[in-house]
């Protein structure tokens, strides 16, 4: 247990999805138990596309916008809210200490750059000249066709200001999960004081959607609940989440609003031939469950609605009893590496309306809650490459 004035709180939430922009946006459509799905654009797959977002709020400068793919103008965006949120935006002292920790992927590809050399190589007598040659004259500045995934923690420092240290993880739904686990890590070992903490994604790209489905990932034929997708599937989300995460001691110091606590950030690798038990999550359960205090918790999963992953958490989760669930990608969409910050976001949310919003699951395992909210178990084991959990508390 740390000293309480070491304890990593949430001081900043910054939240960007198909439910809108902000915390009362996102409560108000989740107690309505409203979302907004995109089946034709990518058709037969269903996408939880952005809210249209007035860019110029955060992002004032058209050229910082024009540089930016999409991804990166909704982590940017979202930052922004957070940094609002914390009351620390345009204050050049404590952005100057603020450490930042962001997880991203390895960028927007440039999809006319790829189509263009495809298209050439296909009929090309020496495909592999063509190639050569079409990379000297396409590729990026980045050497990559494809923009770094550290620039997104560059544009963020850039716009906002924020210059303490920085680092970018990558590795989809874990990279989101250690960004948390290690700057809370550094908050209660007093090695950071206040950290920007989260990621974005846009899951309206059709290399995403053709990677996915590489996989046979995606939802096909429409959009329903996680719960209740008997063929498996997962559609894709564009959002970003950012948190503003402090010490107890440094938050009291400025006056700052204490959203919640993340008195725990636990992260596990999930195994290939773990899958259909849910090993790694029972994993993490065995070394959090027993500080969570039935009649007052509750659960977000993270579970995409692929199979047989979905099954599996479905079949671990049904039997913790009391333990109310809700699966937050029914309404918002899986977005990879933001997945997670937006789940704790939620959570803080959650906390600070005391309840859980109603659930939207005709299989029975989401069950209503009516004792006040005052934990809350966070989980994310994404698709199959690495499973997470936190337990975030009313401050």
């Amino acid at each position: 247990m740390t000293d309480s004035a070491r304890d990593a709180c949430i001081t900043g939430i910054g939240i960007v999805s198909c439910l809108g922009e902000g915390p009362d946006a996102h409560w108000d459509k989740l107690m309505r138990g409203e979302t907004h799905v995109d089946d034709t654009t990518f058709a037969p797959y269903s996408v939880h596309p952005v809210v249209p977002l007035d860019y110029d709020k955060q992002i004032p400068k058209k050229g910082d916008q024009r540089q930016m793919e999409a991804w990166q103008r909704i982590g940017t965006y979202a930052a922004g809210l957070a940094l609002d949120s914390a009351g620390i935006k345009g204050n050049a002292d404590v952005l100057a200490r603020t450490d930042m920790i962001v997880a991203a992927g390895g960028g927007e590809r440039d999809l006319a750059a790829d189509s263009a050399i495809l298209t050439a190589m296909k009929d090309a007598a020496d495909p592999d000249s063509v190639l050569n040659a079409r990379l000297m004259s396409d590729i990026r500045p980045t050497l990559f066709l494809a923009q770094l995934s550290n620039l997104l923690a560059g544009n963020i420092s850039i716009v906002h200001g924020v210059t303490g240290s920085s680092r970018t993880f990558m590795g989809e739904e874990a990279a989101g999960v250690d960004a948390v686990r290690i700057a809370c890590s550094r908050i209660n070992a007093g090695q950071s004081e206040v950290a920007l903490v989260g990621g974005s994604y846009n899951g309206e790209r059709k290399d995403s959607i053709m990677l996915f489905e590489f996989g046979n990932l995606l939802l096909e034929g429409g959009y329903a609940p996680v719960w209740e997708r008997a063929s498996g599937g997962a559609a894709l989300g564009s959002l970003g989440a950012f948190l503003v995460i402090e010490s107890r001691a440094h938050a009291q110091a400025r006056g700052a609003k204490v959203h919640g606590r993340i008195a725990e950030v636990l992260s596990e690798r999930a195994k290939p031939d773990q899958l259909a038990d849910a090993s790694a999550l029972r994993s993490l359960w065995e070394r959090i469950g027993g500080s969570v205090r039935k009649g007052e918790a509750a659960m977000l999963s993270a579970a995409t609605g692929v199979a047989p992953a979905t099954a599996a958490e479905r079949a671990f989760l049904a039997a913790i009893p009391d333990l109310p669930v809700r699966a937050t990608e029914t309404y918002i969409g899986h977005s990879n590496e933001a997945q997670f910050t937006m789940n704790l976001a939620l959570a803080a949310i959650a906390l600070g309306h005391g309840t859980l919003f109603p659930p939207k699951d005709g299989t029975g395992l989401e069950k209503p809650m009516s004792a006040p909210l005052k934990q809350v178990v966070v989980s994310s084991v994404g698709l199959w490459r690495g499973a997470g959990m936190a337990l975030v508390e009313a401050p």
